[in-house]
């Protein structure tokens, strides 16, 4: 069909009724992946499967309601998702909160808490029960939507940034832990993007002016421009670029893990953290 099909595959988008999450959403259907289109709203969620139904074909979407501060919600999400398409080939954690908008030294617990708790205890709760079938086919793609915010001090996003540096290690990390089973895990860290998750950062002129002109294209960014690097994350090219240090990586890391087994090991690796 093309370069990056994805033809046979099934892919779950949170927060895909909208914004970067609905233009993967339809990105991938374009390229012949059946999708779960899940957000907070079931009659939300029913809209945007039936455009895309209408669009691609009857079949090609459902809907399941998820939000993602429920762990009792993303198990139903994966568990209706396996009763509608028998499997989730790419996993796409894409929803996230941001309810505070201000210097680090004004924000409440409450709002800190679910910054971190929907934008990565979420994300790890539903990569944890993806995973297993992934492991158990030796095939997967799970990709999670960071933010430029992750990579750069900010002094009106900070915790948000801070939960977007913490996705980036996330997917790192499982990177590491799940490349042995061919399970590819990535982020895509897109800067200032024209969906109403951002509406502060580009409602007013002046700030949209002073934030696109640190851009080198010098404007805002749009929701289908970042679809693409999806569907390239989540399709069976995506194997050939897969980074050849990993497996050596992961045979230092397991030397290590041996090493460590000793008291006098795990003592070293202590002071080595210290310093």
């Amino acid at each position: 069909m093309t370069l990056f099909d994805m033809s046979g595959k099934v892919a779950v988008i949170t927060g895909s009724t909208r914004g970067i999450g609905r233009a993967i959403a339809e990105r991938m259907a374009e390229h012949g992946a059946k999708v779960v289109i899940s957000s907070r709203k079931q009659d939300v969620c029913d809209q945007v499967t039936k455009e895309i139904n209408d669009k691609f074909g009857k079949g090609t979407a459902v809907a399941i309601a998820a939000n993602i501060s429920s762990k009792e919600n993303l198990q139903n999400l994966v568990d209706e998702t396996n009763r509608a398409f028998g499997k989730i080939d790419v996993l796409v954690c894409n929803a996230a909160s941001n309810p505070y908008y201000g210097p680090l030294g004004g924000i409440s617990d409450d709002q800190f808490r679910k910054i971190l708790d929907n934008n990565i205890v979420a994300n790890n709760w539903l990569i944890s029960m993806v995973v297993p079938q992934m492991i158990e086919r030796k095939d997967g793609s799970i990709i999670i939507v960071s933010s430029i915010g992750g990579l750069k001090g900010s002094t009106v996003l900070g915790a948000y940034a801070i939960s977007k540096a913490a996705d980036m290690q996330l997917a790192r990390n499982l990177a590491c832990e799940y490349g042995k089973h061919n399970i590819r895990v990535n982020c895509i860290a897109p800067g200032l993007i024209k969906t109403d998750f951002a509406k502060a950062l580009w409602d007013n002129p002046e700030t949209l002016k002073a934030s696109t002109a640190r851009s080198p294209l010098l404007r805002i960014g749009m929701p289908d421009e970042i679809a693409g690097a999806a569907v390239f994350m989540g399709s069976k090219r995506r194997r050939l670029h897969d980074r050849p240090d990993h497996r050596d990586r992961r045979r230092r890391d397991d030397q290590l893990s041996a090493r460590a087994s000793s008291p006098g090991a795990l003592t070293r690796a202590r002071g080595l953290d210290a310093r």
